[in-house]
């Protein structure tokens, strides 16, 4: 689904990946673990297109990617959870979810709908020029979609459930981070980005979350998780890979990388 070649980014003048390389196939869980600095939320970033490679390829469904504005690769079925400033807090939980439905990349049929609407809206509405037009489209959804995406976002996440009305704000951390991972699934994507999602959590929330990681991932979503907990992330991970100073260092299964004592040592903390 997802490969990345030789890959070279950074920030300006200050390169950070030299030649990173990985795959990523469809349904998979994979982890990119490593030190601080490693490179790690670069090469999330660079995948999405918040950066741009200086060198190297970045192939999505035999697509080339490097390079593309995140808002084009949204359309394709990527999404991305950042590790900071994931949610809106002054906004409610629905208004959160709204706001990630705005880009749910359309289908035919859905571009029809936005273009009849565009012309004659009253009259798929089945009612007068001046009818209520709730029932429209939300993005690139309809509502009916929209209220169905929310209804399986609520599933993976109960504690959400009740709490649709209030602001995003006033919920735990845990909770806050269910909001940004909701968010993601309103896209109803193939492949979802996710960076650090334990930062800052309670260890008893981390295994909460971690384990809504893994139920997203067995509905069918693809993940690329990079994450600081190396041992919970590895566990439950088809694959992953070690980065260090911007460079591959191993790469394997997930258990395979999770005995291995050299990785053990380095990285996992014996």
């Amino acid at each position: 689904m997802l490969q990345v070649q030789d890959l070279f980014a950074g920030y300006g003048e200050t390169e950070i990946l030299h030649g990173v390389s990985a795959v990523i196939d469809a349904g998979e869980m994979v982890t990119v673990i490593g030190p601080n600095g490693a490179g790690k939320s670069t090469l999330i970033k660079t995948i999405i297109g918040i950066l741009r490679p200086t060198k190297g390829a970045i192939t999505f469904r035999d697509r080339e990617i490097a390079g593309r504005s995140p808002e084009e690769l949204v359309t394709q079925g990527i999404a991305y959870i950042p590790q900071n400033s994931n949610i809106f807090p002054n906004l409610t939980v629905l208004e959160n979810l709204e706001i990630g439905a705005i880009s749910r990349r359309p289908g035919k049929l859905h571009l029809l709908a936005e273009a009849l609407y565009r012309y004659a809206p009253w009259k798929l509405l089945g009612g007068s020029e001046n009818a209520d037009q709730t029932a429209t489209v939300v993005g690139h959804l309809t509502e009916q979609e929209f209220r169905a995406r929310v209804a399986h976002v609520t599933d993976i996440f109960p504690n959400l459930k009740p709490k649709l009305g209030q602001k995003a704000s006033s919920l735990s951390g845990g909770e806050q981070q269910m909001v940004a991972l909701g968010k993601g699934l309103i896209l109803d994507p193939v492949l979802l980005l996710i960076d650090e999602p334990s930062a800052g959590l309670a260890p008893t929330l981390v295994t909460l979350i971690f384990e809504k990681i893994q139920e997203i991932n067995e509905h069918g979503t693809a993940i690329l998780l990079v994450e600081q907990n190396a041992k919970k992330a590895l566990a439950m991970a088809n694959r992953g890979y070690v980065l260090d100073m911007g460079r591959n260092r191993y790469e394997g299964s997930g258990k395979s990388l999770l005995i291995d004592p050299e990785v053990g040592r380095l990285y996992l903390g014996g």
